[in-house]
């Protein structure tokens, strides 16, 4: 007679969540490890220019909101100088992490308005993962309200057909003292927003 095995349970095949809240965003899993979440501070205190908001929400093939998305940003100061390579502010670190909110699917952040690098019209870089989603994404935003600079761009520009480039342009919502910019992305169909195989 041969000896009985007991049946292990297959493993969550969505490997990018729940899992991606615990580590990388371990207070809004309910693990209260650290005092604030790690990389919520994208500029810091110090850092010059201009104070704005980005914010939207992730939609899939569907139209639904995505509601376990996590995004981390990257960004120069508004000199257009990386933290990781240039002088830059004290506190200044060009990089963050948010989460959407599980119920609605928004997301948002605080930073200053970035600068130019090289030929570039300003942007910030988002990397994007979700449950379904094993590699993250990667994306750009790119602001409505700086078309000379946008019209010049060489990444923007090669996104081809033209009308693709408008799902990487953030919409000036508000105009109060903080600049409130909507970046909604889409994972799939109509309106698809454009990524980067990088």
């Amino acid at each position: 007679m041969e000896p009985q095995t007991k049946a292990m349970p297959e493993t969550a095949s969505q490997t990018a969540g729940p899992y991606v809240h615990i580590g990388l965003a371990p207070t809004a899993a309910g693990f209260g490890i650290y005092d604030t979440e790690i990389g919520k501070d994208i500029a810091g205190p110090m850092a010059g220019g201009e104070r704005i908001r980005v914010e939207g929400v992730v939609r899939d093939g569907n139209g639904e909101p995505v509601r376990d998305v996590l995004i981390e940003v990257w960004q120069p100061n508004a000199d257009g100088k990386f933290a990781h390579t240039d002088k830059v502010e004290q506190g200044f670190r060009g990089w963050g992490r948010v989460i959407s909110d599980f119920d609605t699917g928004e997301w948002g952040f605080a930073t200053i308005r970035p600068g130019a690098v090289g030929q570039g019209a300003p942007h910030l870089c988002l990397w994007v993962v979700a449950r379904g989603i094993n590699i993250g994404l990667h994306t750009r935003v790119y602001f409505d309200d700086l078309v000379e600079a946008n019209a010049t761009d060489p990444v923007l520009n090669m996104i081809d057909p033209p009308a693709h480039r408008q799902t990487l342009i953030a919409r000036r919502t508000e105009q109060g003292s903080q600049p409130v910019y909507r970046f909604d992305i889409r994972l799939q169909g109509d309106s698809e927003t454009v990524f980067f195989d990088i």
